[in-house]
């Protein structure tokens, strides 16, 4: 029976241990004015995402303000009393103040809430806790502002800045460090001078910060309760005094870093809040709170805000070396790295491309005047062998007008001895001189014409009609010596074109050349027929050249007109192709087709606008 009771008591007991260790920890996190007051509310934050998260087996987290903090003069015994009746079945694990006023309260009524509870005190500056006030059961968190370093960085800064608006609250504990701020900057006095906005509301701060001198800026330090006893909760002082402050605004913790501060040496509230829950951890987990001896905690590297800085005109190479700077805006090639690469990567293909082209167009250029040179050359050089082949008939032309000048210069002579001379019949004789020389003359240029190299000045309106009977008159000596009979049915109307005559000339004189060479060494008769007439459909012009040869082989026609291509034994190919391109040139064709005898070449060239109307 005994063994039955002992068994049930240890079940008991172990179930009851079990219960308890199973249960959340217990955590009392004290806020001093509340919980959205800055910098405290990120302190408590911290804690709390910490806690959380390092304590997988959960937190109970306890979180109240000392309300009384804000004016200093409220009774704490009730406030005591709630917090003993919240704890009055189960003591917290833990209890985290943050801030003076908190952990002065918890200092003065712990022998009546929870004498050996531990305690992490944090978010305060080590000028307001001796450590000798401090027990076996509490942990301090503490931090060192530098207020003569921010001074310093401010006039660093703003080397022309000779006065400093101070912005503090009224309650109790700013109150404290307006008096601990007016001792501790006397060494600027020579430097600067210092005013305290500490006697103003909130709104008449607002109104002279419109209106600030020049070379002045305004320290930030801490704006919980104003002169008129008004709250300022969630750092809403900062955002309104930023937006109607015409100096820059400096402060001594990162909490404000991003919502209007310039920046500087500040104290890092992510640090403090990491260190007092990691030693909320450490104490939850049994270590003794004496034993976590952490150093206050300064200012670490100067951080500053690019956008106040470009704000207030600050250069970057003022700020101390290493110095860290947030929310810069990222420039066009941060932002749009892939974008602009491929576009300069787009462009630099473009101008490799449009430079290959401009290479290949000169290439082309070139090219094209080369070709044009050579063409020009070939088509002289097609001129004077048309003509080396004329020259019989040429010679011929000569001698009638200078055998003719002979004759009369002679029969002039003789008349000049009589006596006396018959001038009438001596001037006839000498008019006839002159007549015979024009006609020398205008062979010669007609062939010195032919020979040279034309331009498009040599351009203009030509009758078509009379190309052909120039060219017919040049070539019928060499006709009748191949005993070729010669047909010409030309158009009753005249029939313009715009071109040079000598291309136009030489195109007939190689056609009907051909014609000739096609019939030598064929049965006669040796008919050769020239042909003109207009095409009133397509508004052109027609020559048909026709001859009574052997044709043209089937296998050639479609190749007639191909450079080097001939049929004649002493042939160059160069004729035809050299009448096509003369003919494309003023937008004209040219085609050949045989017939039942012998073959016909055709051509055609616009009519010019004015024969057309």
């Amino acid at each position: 029976m005994r063994f039955r009771i002992l068994l049930s008591t240890v079940v008991l007991l172990l179930a009851t241990t079990g219960a308890a260790l199973s249960e959340p920890k217990r955590v009392l996190l004290l806020h001093p004015f509340g919980r959205d007051f800055v910098p405290w509310s990120q302190y408590g934050k911290t804690v709390r995402e910490e806690l959380l998260r390092q304590l997988p087996e959960g937190v109970d987290l306890y979180e109240t303000s000392l309300v009384s903090a804000r004016s200093g003069d409220g009774e704490e015994g009730p406030f005591a009393d709630y917090v003993q009746a919240l704890f009055a079945k189960r003591k917290p694990d833990l209890v985290v103040a943050i801030s003076s006023p908190a952990i002065s309260f918890i200092q003065k009524h712990r022998e009546q809430l929870f004498p050996s509870v531990p305690a992490v005190f944090m978010g305060v500056d080590q000028r307001r806790i001796s450590r000798i006030d401090l027990t076996r059961h509490d942990a301090l968190i503490a931090s060192d502002v530098d207020f003569n370093l921010i001074i310093e960085n401010i006039l660093k800064l703003l080397p022309n800045v000779t006065n400093i608006a101070m912005v503090l609250g009224s309650s109790p504990n700013e109150r404290y460090w307006s008096e601990q701020m007016h001792a501790e900057l006397k060494t600027f006095e020579n430097r600067v001078a210092f005013t305290w906005f500490n006697e103003l509301s909130f709104e008449e701060v607002l109104r002279r910060a419109t209106m600030l001198p020049p070379n002045t800026a305004i320290f930030f330090v801490l704006l919980s309760v104003d002169a008129a006893g008004v709250p300022h909760e969630e750092g809403k002082a900062m955002a309104r005094l930023r937006a109607v402050t015409n100096v820059p605004i400096f402060g001594y913790s990162d909490v404000f870093l991003g919502q209007g501060i310039v920046g500087g040496p500040l104290i890092s509230v992510s640090s403090v809040g990491q260190q007092a829950s990691g030693a909320a951890v450490r104490i939850l987990g049994g270590e003794s709170p004496a034993s976590i001896n952490t150093p206050a905690i300064r200012p670490g590297t100067p951080k500053y805000d690019w956008r106040e800085l470009q704000r207030w005109g600050i250069s970057e190479s003022r700020l101390p070396a290493g110095s860290e700077i947030y929310f810069r805006s990222p420039s066009p090639w941060e932002q749009y790295r892939l974008q602009i690469g491929a576009g300069i990567a787009a462009l630099l293909l473009q101008a490799a491309i449009i430079s290959w082209l401009l290479v290949e167009r000169r290439r082309r250029h070139f090219a094209q005047t080369e070709a044009r040179n050579r063409r020009r050359e070939v088509v002289r050089l097609n001129r004077v062998t048309t003509a080396n082949v004329l020259s019989s008939s040429i010679a011929h032309e000569l001698n009638q007008p200078l055998g003719a000048i002979l004759s009369n210069t002679e029969a002039a002579q003789v008349l000049l001895k009589a006596d006396p001379p018959d001038l009438g019949q001596i001037g006839e004789i000498l008019s006839d001189i002159v007549r015979d020389e024009q006609r020398a003359s205008e062979i010669i240029l007609g062939l010195r014409n032919m020979l040279n190299n034309r331009t498009e000045a040599d351009l203009r309106l030509v009758d078509l009609n009379d190309a052909v009977r120039a060219a017919v008159k040049i070539v019928a000596l060499e006709m009748e010596r191949r005993g070729v009979v010669l047909r010409t049915l030309l158009s009753a109307e005249t029939l313009t074109v715009r071109c040079d005559p000598i291309h136009l000339q030489q195109v007939l004189m190689n056609l009907v050349m051909n014609g000739m060479d096609a019939m030598d060494g064929e049965p006669r008769p040796h008919n050769l027929t020239i042909r003109t007439r207009r095409n009133a459909e397509s508004d052109v012009v027609e020559v048909r050249i026709s001859d009574s040869g052997k044709g043209i082989p089937k296998g050639d026609l479609t190749g007639i007109f191909d450079a080097f291509v001939t049929t004649k034994p002493q042939g160059t190919g160069l004729g035809l192709p050299i009448a096509r391109t003369i003919l494309e040139r003023y937008g004209g064709d040219i085609w050949a087709e045989n017939r039942q005898r012998g073959a016909v070449f055709s051509f055609r060239l616009p009519l010019t606008r004015m024969q057309a109307e």
